[in-house]
């Protein structure tokens, strides 16, 4: 005799004249939650971005900082640079030399004769960022105003960036010249100076000398020789085409 079994009705029938029949019925389950979960993507759409949020305070000090710099649209995005970096509390005129490309705050790459190698998980980025005042017009920014400071001879107002970058940091600039002074993150102080102009119009801060906060000791030096606009990145370091 045949081996025997039931099928969804309750009707015994042989085991192997119904193969092919409780094949397709064991594929209906899977079928169901195919279109269960489908049903459930479709239902749920993608998490939007992030969006930030800029208090009435502070948007026409931000619309200050940006206009000194040489308005949104010369702000800078994809560009390389060439900058000198001493490490230590007096500035010597030598240093180490790099030329770097640069997306911030997602990517630094440093240039080399054999190729560009990326600086992963530095915190610096988000300086350039900060410097290039992208920071500012980023969606994802978070900007308020903080109180007024005094650093030497110079009055500051400042603005503090909350969102993409944590923790939040403290821009200030000058009452006179609405440009940037300094930066306030994380145990450091950046002050900025030796302001250039790009024939875009774009101004950026060729000076920048790092503090410490609390003793105010300085740390390191960085003088930016040179800065390239660019339209996009370099082939080699454009994402993947899908």
């Amino acid at each position: 005799m045949f081996d025997e079994c039931k099928n969804p009705y309750g009707q015994r029938l042989p085991r192997h004249t119904n193969v092919a029949r409780q094949r397709r019925l064991a594929q209906l389950p899977f079928a169901a939650l195919l279109i269960w979960a489908a049903s459930l993507s479709a239902a749920e759409p993608a998490a939007a971005p992030a969006k930030g949020t800029v208090s009435p305070a502070a948007m026409p000090l931000l619309k200050q900082a940006v206009q000194a710099a040489g308005g949104e649209a010369n702000l800078l995005r994809y560009f390389t640079f060439k900058d000198r970096v001493l490490i230590g509390d007096k500035d010597t005129g030598f240093g180490s030399k790099r030329e770097s490309v640069m997306d911030a705050p997602q990517h630094w790459w440093l240039k080399s004769p054999g190729g560009y190698t990326e600086r992963k998980d530095e915190p610096a980025v988000f300086l350039v960022w900060a410097w290039t005042l992208r920071a500012l017009t980023d969606p994802a920014s978070t900007i308020e105003t903080v109180p007024e400071v005094k650093d030497g001879e110079a009055e500051l107002w400042g603005l503090r960036v909350s969102g993409n970058v944590k923790p939040a940091m403290e821009l200030y600039f000058r009452k006179d010249s609405h440009l940037l002074a300094r930066i306030d993150w994380r145990n450091d102080l950046h002050r900025f100076s030796d302001w250039k102009t790009l024939p875009t119009g774009t101004k950026y801060p060729a000076r920048v000398v790092g503090h410490k906060k609390g003793t105010d000791k300085i740390w390191y030096f960085d003088e930016v020789t040179e800065v390239t606009p660019l339209k996009e990145l370099p082939e080699k370091l454009q994402p993947a085409k899908p």
